[in-house]
């Protein structure tokens, strides 16, 4: 069957039809979709973990049971991964297991723009990287197999660009699931220091042979169409030479970028007269490249910085662009901002008005480092928030005690901040953590996590209590509070910064967003009891506007969550 699909679409579909039986992930753009592709199917268990650790090692089980895996994560989850991908080298697997890897070139969703083929090579584990949608399925089927054969993980790298472009994909029949038989191997699985030790040239010989695979393997092609200019090129660095060059250079389009061919490199630098390798982020090809001792063009030319496109290369090779429509004037700038209604708002607004110091964490509620908000003043990993508010407050001692704050939102929260807050009780700093407990996963479209009380599939689950929670981990002091009145966020605060022990806010309610959220009439705007002040406009909603030099509520945006009604002295806003 053909069908139009995107990258992330093809991914689910040919790890489907591979023989997956569990996959377990945690959302981060550009990555998600693909375990939601995934929950369509009935007949595999597809499941959201509390983090990518988690996830990464509930595949292995699967794996270690015998029945093929996969996870699927963002760049940066990848991170939280490690832990358990080093040691998975090692081990190999029993089941086929694929690790499926999201990066963003571009950054534009992520706090970084690394390069996760590093990732392969210091774990010496194999990784495919499909260029359009039809190589998605087509890498992600045949990964399991080749996981069996060369008994190892695979990762499978996409990008933020071939995740969510459309191409044409045709999909094969499905391979039935099949459970391998588990054999107790304590010398293959159990990784003590005396079976590390013999499993480390299993390892090394396994990437030796896999390296002889990728001399001629369908995952590494060329193309011969001139003598005069090779490029060795990979993933969505393939399609933007192929539109901007067509068929007057030769290609040869690296789909295994680890481990790298030798003798085909070799082979197809012998037949141009100049090469060049183009590939996004880090010289992961063209080091590989310079190491066979051959010369070639790379990052002098095409920058270690963020995406390419067309563009780039046609500038590169000194061609005019193409004839392009442009708009008469400027458009304009969209700066990002929570929705009308966010629930994060309030808070934001008193942390602000109060000039706390808040450090914060990986969320939509990010947005409230922007104007005319601006309060926050860290932002660095998931769950970093409460970690960070503890050495913080370690080292500014009293004076910082009673006016910082971490704010962490509940789905990041139960990632990687019950940890933090354990430190904090256990460690005994005055800190307070307010945790914005917006009812869903937020930032990355709505999945659930293990506060909402359904599973991906939108079954009942087990709920976690974070009230009850926060207390087990040592919190006497833990209160809620709606952030839709300012005057409790405003007692809350200051309250629970004045308590000589670690302290717990849990600001409550449902994303806006949520189709089960009813919301209240739109407010508007009495244009004669209006005084100009702007102080509505300090809440940066996007509702709220300032034309004829007084304020107006846009009611098609509006949801009536009535936070600028408390700040109007004049009584306005009805």
């Amino acid at each position: 069957m053909k069908k139009l699909m995107i990258g992330n679409e093809a991914v689910a579909a040919g790890l489907h039809d591979g023989g997956l039986s569990v996959v377990s992930s945690y959302p981060g753009t550009p990555s998600t979709e693909i375990t939601e592709f995934l929950a369509v199917y009935d007949d595999i268990h597809s499941e959201w973990a509390p983090n990518e650790k988690v996830a990464a090692e509930v595949a292995f089980g699967a794996s270690l049971a015998g029945a093929r895996s996969a996870c699927a994560m963002k760049h940066v989850g990848l991170n939280v991964a490690a832990d358990p991908l080093f040691t998975l080298s090692y081990t190999g697997v029993n089941g086929g297991m694929v690790i499926c890897v999201a990066d963003d070139p571009g950054m534009h969703s992520s706090q970084n723009e690394q390069d996760s083929r590093h990732y392969a090579i210091a774990s010496k584990i194999p990784m495919l990287e499909p260029s359009d949608s039809a190589e998605a399925y087509s890498f992600a089927k045949s990964a399991f197999e080749l996981s069996e054969k060369y008994d190892t993980p695979v990762l499978l790298r996409m990008c933020t660009r071939i995740a969510h472009s459309q191409s044409i994909v045709e999909t094969g029949e499905k391979q039935p699931a099949v459970l391998k038989d588990y054999v107790k191997e304590p010398s293959k699985y159990i990784m003590m220091p005396g079976n590390a030790i013999k499993r480390h040239p299993v390892v090394e010989k396994r990437i030796a042979d896999l390296t002889e695979l990728a001399e001629n393997c369908d995952y590494n092609t060329v193309e011969l169409n001139s003598d005069e200019i090779g490029i060795i090129t990979s993933g969505c660095s393939y399609l933007y030479v192929k539109e901007a060059l067509g068929d007057t250079v030769s290609i040869l389009k690296i789909g295994m970028p680890h481990p790298l061919p030798v003798k085909l490199i070799k082979d197809f630098a012998k037949k141009v007269k100049k090469l060049y390798v183009i590939e996004e982020l880090d010289p992961i090809i063209e080091t590989h490249v310079k190491s066979l001792g051959i010369d070639v063009v790379g990052k002098e030319l095409f920058s270690i910085l963020g995406e390419f496109s067309q563009q780039t290369i046609r500038k590169a090779f000194g061609m005019s662009a193409p004839d392009s429509v442009s708009a008469d004037s400027p458009i304009p700038a969209r700066p990002p901002m929570m929705c009308a209604g966010c629930p994060h708002r309030g808070i934001f607004y008193t942390l602000a008005k109060k000039k706390i110091t808040v450090l914060g964490d990986i969320g939509c509620y990010t947005l409230g480092a922007v104007p005319p908000l601006n309060a926050l003043d860290s932002t660095l990993c998931m769950g970093a928030s409460v970690s960070g508010l503890h050495g913080f407050n370690l080292a500014q001692g009293e004076s910082a005690e009673g006016k910082s704050v971490a704010v962490i939102g509940d789905s990041t929260f139960m990632h990687s901040g019950m940890t933090g807050l354990v430190n904090i009780a256990y460690n005994a700093t005055n800190s307070t953590v307010i945790i914005l407990d917006n009812s869903i996963t937020g930032m990355t479209g709505h999945q659930q996590n293990p506060t909402t009380g359904f599973n991906i599939k939108g079954d009942p689950a087990a709920k976690v209590d974070l009230e009850a929670l926060c207390k087990a981990l040592g919190i006497n002091h833990v209160r809620v509070v709606d952030p839709y009145d300012l005057k409790a966020c405003e007692e809350a605060v200051m309250e629970e910064l004045k308590v000589a022990e670690p302290s717990v806010i849990i600001s409550r309610r449902p994303c806006v967003l949520l189709k089960s959220v009813k919301h209240s009439a739109p407010l508007k705007v009495e244009k004669d009891k209006c005084k100009s002040c702007k102080r509505c406009m300090g809440l940066g909603c996007p509702a709220i506007s300032f034309k004829g030099g007084k304020a107006k509520i846009d009611s098609t945006l509006c949801v009536g969550c009535s936070v600028c009604k408390q700040l109007c002295a004049f009584d306005a806003i009805i």
